[in-house]
């Protein structure tokens, strides 16, 4: 079992700028009234709200967790919305949340103060006659335990949690989950152990397979972010699990990471979706379980910001409240009629269309279709060159990459899965860590990128220059090392190569080997004149997904070789939508 392979470390108390003002543990009800305000920068609430501080309840093997709860002023019965992560219940007033709305360039008055990070907001939805519910969950803060990052043992957990909740009496049985990042990675969890009072789910971007997602993405160790988490979001009195020594301890696929992979195929609830391009942490894994949960009722929109403005944007709450509404009400709305899917297409120069309708991602009318990498001239060619023309680069030379570009001479869209499919050499080495990006460019060459966030500072422009992909999209990317090639032939499909990660295949002098590595999904358009951008590295392209985590650098020496045309005929494959 998973459990005895799990590695723990010490946690430590919440730190103050992760302190809240409702972080104190303070057990009782009270009544907050209309017009109350946590503090002066924050929404006040439209509605009276009853507020149950610090509800003790037990778990399955005993642990005692606690649980803010705000509901209606009412006796009638009422549905609830549950917010599951290790960020602490009362955190929403912190330093810390409040220094990331400025990052992103949200003011405070958007929400109440009373919301866990990345999760929906009792002002809004107590006032629409919901509760929330806001579990400090096993091992953080006040609870009972010792914390784990994203595994069974979260759905476990909430499972009880979800049941525990149907049987108060102010509870109409009925309970949903929704929040970004933490929030959705933990409701596939869920889900997964099919409690029987969940009735709807809404993931807003999360990983969905810590090992590809989260910590080994391509193959790489690349803990960056998995250090943040573990350092800076896990706090409590026992112990935490330590993903750090785990990655060190077990660096190929086995049964603990495969717990940390949500059962797809027993999540049948219904689920509203929501995704992004450009999150270089949540992209692959929302799509992944977009494409693998088994509800009949599942519904994807993919906007074109940052999840976090997303969230909390008006209309899309509004949007919410319309799902929730049919499954956690039983209101007879039209949700059903809305569209399966809902996409965008970028622009990056202020185009951007939105809620695009479909039936399936990728559309339709979408074809997969082959751009050969002609190395002799650097362009993608849509015919194989019969020549084989190798190209290479120096892994400690400038520049350590190659490209290849095609000009699109009318109106094209770019809708689904980008692949790479490449013949690659090492030599001077073993193995080769690789990053690929596929770049827009302008009629006249240059590298086109937008901001996600309202947040266009010039401290922006210094983040974003090289990382905090959060913050900028600047195109798909990919990455593989080439000795975790080996393909998962029950998962990989034409347009989305999975690879098992269960074995090293390094490389012998002279070999030349075929791989395929998957780019995150698109939505691009190109207009007459612009230009599309394929570029193979053995560098870091994009840098970090946030500011001030570390950055990831390939483990390479020695010379890359792409071999091109004839035999070894490489390209990228990109899905073209039909003009």
């Amino acid at each position: 079992m998973s459990q005895d392979k799990k590695i723990y470390t010490a946690s430590g108390p919440l730190p103050a700028p992760r302190t809240g003002i409702l972080t104190p543990f303070e057990q009782g009800t009270r009544v907050l009234e209309a017009g109350f305000q946590i503090a002066p920068q924050f929404r006040p609430l439209p509605v009276d709200v009853v507020f149950d501080k610090d509800v003790a309840i037990t778990l399955r093997d005993g642990v005692t967790i606690h649980a803010d709860i705000f509901r209606p002023v009412t006796d009638e019965p009422v549905p609830v919305i549950v917010a599951w992560s290790p960020y602490g219940k009362g955190q929403g007033t912190s330093m810390s949340v409040k220094g990331v709305f400025g990052l992103v360039g949200l003011p405070n008055s958007i929400v109440s103060g009373l919301e866990k990070f990345e999760a929906a907001d009792p002002a809004y939805w107590v006032a629409q006659g919901y509760a929330i519910c806001n579990p400090d969950i096993r091992g953080v803060v006040d609870s009972e335990g010792d914390s784990v990052l994203w595994d069974r043992q979260d759905g476990l957990d909430a499972y009880d949690v979800i049941e525990w909740l149907a049987e108060q009496e102010w509870c109409s049985g009925k309970v949903g989950m929704s929040g970004t990042s933490y929030l959705a990675v933990s409701q596939w969890f869920a889900a997964a152990e099919q409690p029987p009072h969940l009735a709807a789910i809404n993931p807003w971007e999360g990983v969905s397979d810590v090992y590809r997602d989260l910590v080994k993405r391509g193959g790489m160790p690349d803990i960056g972010f998995a250090r943040q988490l573990q350092e800076g979001s896990f706090f409590g009195k026992n112990r935490k699990e330590d993903i750090l020594r785990e990655v060190e301890e077990y660096p190929l696929m086995n049964e603990l990471w495969e717990d940390k992979i949500p059962a797809f195929d027993r999540i049948t609830v219904p689920a509203y979706i929501v995704a992004s391009y450009s999150n270089t942490l949540h992209t692959a894994g929302t799509f992944r379980a977009w494409r693998r949960i088994a509800s009949d009722e599942k519904w994807l929109r993919i906007h074109n910001t940052q999840e976090w403005p997303d969230y909390y944007e008006e209309r899309n709450v509004e949007d919410l409240r319309r799902f929730f509404d049919h499954y956690l009400k039983g209101v007879d709305n039209d949700w059903t009629q809305t569209a399966r899917v809902r996409y965008s297409v970028l622009d990056l120069a202020g185009g951007d269309r939105i809620e695009i309708e479909a039936d399936s991602f990728p559309p339709a009318d979408v074809t997969s279709t082959r751009f050969y990498l002609d190395g002799r001239r650097r362009m993608l060619v849509t015919e194989a060159p019969d020549d084989e023309v190798p190209v290479s680069y120096a892994v400690a030379s400038n520049p350590n990459a190659v490209s290849f570009l095609t000009r699109f001479e009318e109106e094209t869209v770019l809708v689904g899965y980008p692949k790479a499919h490449l013949w690659v050499e090492a030599r001077g080495s073993d193995d080769m860590d690789l990053f690929v990006l596929v770049q827009k460019l302008d009629r006249y060459g240059t590298p086109l990128a937008a901001f996600t966030v309202p947040n266009q500072s010039a401290m922006a422009h210094d983040l974003t220059d090289h990382g905090a992909t959060i913050l900028k999209y600047k195109g798909a990317d990919g990455r593989l090392r080439v000795s975790a090639r080996h393909l998962d032939a029950v998962l990989s499909t034409d347009d989305v190569p999975a690879h098992t990660f269960d074995r090293i295949e390094k490389l012998s002098p002279g070999e030349i080997v075929e791989i395929e590595i998957d780019l995150f999904p698109v939505g691009l358009a190109f207009h007459p004149g612009e230009q599309l951008r394929f570029i193979i590295s053995s560098a870091n392209l994009l840098g970090t997904l946030m500011p001030a985590i570390e950055e990831y650098v390939g483990e390479n020496s020695g010379e890359h070789v792409i071999h091109t045309g004839g035999a070894h005929a490489s390209y990228l494959q990109l899905p073209v939508q039909a003009g």
